[in-house]
């Protein structure tokens, strides 16, 4: 029988497919070929069943599904370290929003995305959520980079560098969703900021466009005690009530953070098919609160995984906001067995891509969806001795260990090397943002 020739053949020690769930698949091989998975066999059927163009021998590798960093603010990390220790409204009204009112532009943006997306793919994201401003330049530095993103044109009543008001942010969202509709990489989404700040007119027309439009809602939503305690002062219910009332709460809406929440909440959640995006190392760093992930899960609500910015994290590494998440469901539910490894790399993966709408190209590696995956070596003093990998990738430091990711099928790290940006480079326009932020 004739071999059949395809781009990408890897072989390796093991492979966490994601589906079917709680597998480890060993001394396995990848075939791939147009950018899609042509399927998982084991290595002597695949030399026999493939010639490639490419073939990696990661013999000390695992190779799983990219991970899904489910919310950010990547242009933020020119602003990391720049005001810590601080709660959540001081940070962001006293601080942050100052900081983004002087300097934030195109070209900070993009110098800050670029910053970003470096970390997260040197650390095994190939796909992320940003919910920032100046869209354009998100976007041209997601195609250049080729990470997937879904980007969040973010809607505020006030001005900002970006936008005079709600209108004015919603119509240029609007105009880059036309710009990237159909694009393979790229989605846009509705992204008021938070309750407390976007007005109900505003909030209704976001509504209206995500139905019409069929476009996800991103938002922030029951992140502190104090938005809950002045939504019922101001509004006479809780955050969540209040975004159901408006028409909000839709099968395509993430809801950041939910640290705020009880069982009536939960139960809204759930009769709404909504999703919950959980930020555990920035809610601890803001002390913000505990989202209750092991309650959402036996709710049956969809929950993913995200970094927050690195103003507020301080890091993109989603390897680590795993296991911060895996331990803190632990302490929350006090339950040892709640959130074990592989329902945390499942978090990562799958429920990020099912969040984002993208659960039938992304998030497992299974035969016709996109190659979007990472190896890592499992080989490092801190892995050994390896028992289990699922648990060494969840309970230990995986994220300076990933060795190679592809989106697509596209190599964007090799060995350890950035093959679409440069390192260099990045560090020098970040040490001229901070003399410039600092002065």
């Amino acid at each position: 029988m004739q071999a059949t020739k395809i781009d990408l053949l890897i072989h390796c020690r093991w492979i966490i497919p994601i589906v079917p769930e709680n597998q480890i698949l060993e001394n396995c091989s990848l075939a791939v070929d147009g950018g899609k998975i042509i399927g998982t066999y084991p290595r002597a059927e695949a030399d026999k069943k493939f010639t490639a163009d490419k073939v990696e021998h990661l013999n000390d590798h695992l190779v799983m599904p990219g991970l899904i960093n489910a919310h950010g603010h990547a242009a933020m990390s020119l602003l990391r370290g720049y005001a810590d220790d601080l709660a959540l409204r001081p940070w962001l009204e006293d601080h942050i929003w100052p900081a983004e009112n002087r300097h934030v532009s195109a070209e900070f943006v993009t110098d800050g995305t670029n910053l970003a997306m470096a970390e997260m793919i040197a650390s095994g994201t190939t796909c992320f959520a940003d919910m920032y401003f100046f869209d354009e330049a998100i976007a041209e530095a997601a195609r250049n980079s080729g990470m997937r993103c879904q980007i969040g044109f973010t809607v505020l009543d006030f001005p900002t560098a970006y936008a005079k008001g709600a209108d004015d942010y919603i119509h240029k969202g609007l105009q880059l969703n036309d710009r990237y509709s159909g694009h393979s990489l790229i989605k846009i989404a509705c992204a008021p900021h938070a309750p407390y700040s976007v007005s109900d007119p505003a909030m209704q027309r976001i509504a209206t466009y995500a139905n019409e439009l069929d476009m996800p809602i991103h938002i922030h939503c029951h992140e502190t005690g104090r938005e809950v305690t002045e939504s019922i002062e101001q509004y006479g219910c809780r955050p969540l009530e209040r975004l159901k009332n408006l028409g909000l709460l839709l099968p395509q809406t993430q809801l950041v953070h939910m640290t705020q929440i009880n069982g009536d909440d939960i139960r809204m959640v759930q009769d709404h098919n909504c999703h919950v995006v959980h930020c555990p190392e920035s809610n601890l760093k803001l002390a913000s609160g505990f989202c209750p992930v092991g309650e959402l899960l036996e709710a049956g609500i969809n929950v993913a995984l995200g970094t927050d910015g690195a103003a507020s994290n301080n890091d993109l590494d989603l390897f680590a906001e795993l296991k911060t998440a895996a331990l803190l469901a632990k302490a929350v539910a006090k339950d040892p067995a709640v959130l074990d490894a592989h329902q945390a790399l499942r978090m990562a993966t799958l429920h990020g891509a099912k969040a984002l709408g993208w659960d039938h190209e992304i998030g497992s590696l299974e035969a016709g969806k996109s190659a979007d995956m990472i190896a890592i070596r499992m080989d490092s003093l801190t892995q050994q001795p390896l028992y289990n990998p699922a648990c060494q990738l969840v309970y230990t430091n995986a994220g300076s260990q990933v060795s190679h990711s592809w989106v697509a099928g596209k190599a964007l790290l090799t060995e350890g090397q950035l093959t679409t940006v440069n390192r260099q480079s990045l560090i020098h326009r970040a040490t001229e943002w901070r003399n410039k932020i600092s002065c």
